[in-house]
């Protein structure tokens, strides 16, 4: 694994973290932020799943520096 994907996790959980607190706030009209910030997990979710899944080969830079 690399730090790429440990950088994108986390954000991910907190996204996820923030749409629950606002499908579960108890002011009105919260549900369309939950969504939206629902969303935005599963998109940062995707990325770091790709780039967990990303080729060894294109994770590290060559030894040359090119």
């Amino acid at each position: 694994m690399n730090e790429d994907f440990w950088l994108v996790l986390p954000v991910a959980v907190v996204w996820a973290l923030l749409a629950t607190v606002y499908s579960l706030a108890p002011w009105g009209d919260m549900i369309g932020y939950a969504r939206v910030w629902g969303f935005g997990s599963l998109l940062f979710l995707a990325l770091a799943a790709l780039l967990l899944r990303r080729p060894r080969h294109l994770r590290q830079a060559p030894p040359d520096g090119r």
